[in-house]
């Protein structure tokens, strides 16, 4: 049985939902990549999409584009589905699932990493140190000493470390990263973790978005306006010259940006940037370049994930993280 409208009729035409993804995969004992990185497993991936397919409009980027552009209604309840990263598995298990269900669906990627099998995200880098590494304790590291020996003292030790990379400026973040994976001894690459261009092309081909997410992936609040610049423009020529085609539409790193980087993407010619501010769009009046998503995790079961499609449950989500930061910033 579909579920009921959400909202009037007014109300809905000009709704938008965005959904952010990562990885689609199941669970492993002993992960290559940083789990963290897993929106969710392939099965419920699969339930997730026929739920849209069966109560909602999925629509293609070319839709919300025009939305924005012209003042046109979108279709009632309106959903966007958007990838970051690039990872190989959207090719492998989450985009046949996708097309199973008549999908269409965004992928933003950082333009240096494709066809470069010897780099890797910083995030799953640090992973691959702190869970692979035989030392019990990380002396002098920039927190001090961190604790290695349980496999819950590298977890609470990697989450601090990943913490303290996105404080610093880009280029120093970048250095303590490379500090710490040689003194702990950063294993191998797992292979080829990112889509390459090729595949990316085949994708294209079968009616993905391929969109702009920087090119090395620094948050651009930690870099400055002329690096961030750079990696805007650069990372949009790399995917118009290997596409062949790119709209102006972009994926924000981990959502960072302020009045300086978005005012850079409006003097770039950028329509649509996508955000990790949680919520729903009404295309009406939301500034599309700062448009909201809903991030889905492996804590978003079926049942939270049709609760969040819903505009109260975005509220909600809103205000538990006033709440977690108000906690997070009072004195102690």
């Amino acid at each position: 049985m579909r579920e009921a409208p959400a909202g009037n009729g007014s109300r809905a035409e000009t709704t938008l939902r965005v959904l952010t993804y990562h990885r689609v995969a199941d669970p492993s004992p002993r992960p290559r990549l940083n789990p963290r990185l897993v929106s969710t497993t392939p099965v419920e991936f699969a339930r997730q999409m026929r739920h849209l397919a069966k109560n909602y409009r999925v629509v293609a980027m070319s839709e919300v584009l025009d939305a924005v552009d012209s003042g046109r209604p979108l279709p009632r309840r309106a959903v966007l589905i958007t990838f970051d990263d690039g990872y190989r598995d959207f090719q492998d298990v989450a985009w046949p699932i996708l097309r199973e269900n008549g999908l269409p669906a965004t992928l933003f990627v950082p333009t240096e990493f494709p066809d470069h099998p010897d780099r890797a995200f910083w995030w799953d880098r640090l992973f691959r140190a702190f869970t692979g590494t035989d030392r019990e304790t990380l002396p002098e590291s920039a927190l001090g000493v961190l604790p290695l020996r349980a496999p819950e003292d590298r977890e609470a030790s990697l989450r601090r470390m990943q913490d303290r990379v996105k404080e610093l400026p880009h280029e120093r973040a970048m250095e303590l990263v490379d500090e710490v994976c040689e003194r702990l001894g950063e294993p191998k690459l797992p292979g080829r973790t990112v889509l390459g261009w090729e595949e990316l092309r085949r994708l294209d081909r079968q009616g993905v978005t391929i969109g702009a997410h920087t090119r090395w992936h620094p948050l651009l609040t930690r870099v400055s306006p002329e690096r961030a610049r750079d990696e805007v423009v650069g990372s949009q020529a790399v995917v118009q010259r290997e596409i062949g085609h790119a709209l102006p539409v972009f994926s924000y790193p981990n959502g960072s940006h302020d009045e300086g980087v978005v005012a850079i993407l409006r003097q770039e010619g950028f329509r649509l940037a996508v955000t990790q501010e949680t919520g729903f769009n009404d295309v009406r009046v939301v500034d599309p370049l700062r448009v909201r998503r809903i991030n889905i995790t492996r804590r978003s079961t079926f049942p939270v994930f049709r609760l969040r499609l819903h505009a109260w449950a975005a509220r909600l989500d809103r205000w538990r993280k006033r709440k977690s930061l108000a906690r997070a910033t009072s004195p102690r």
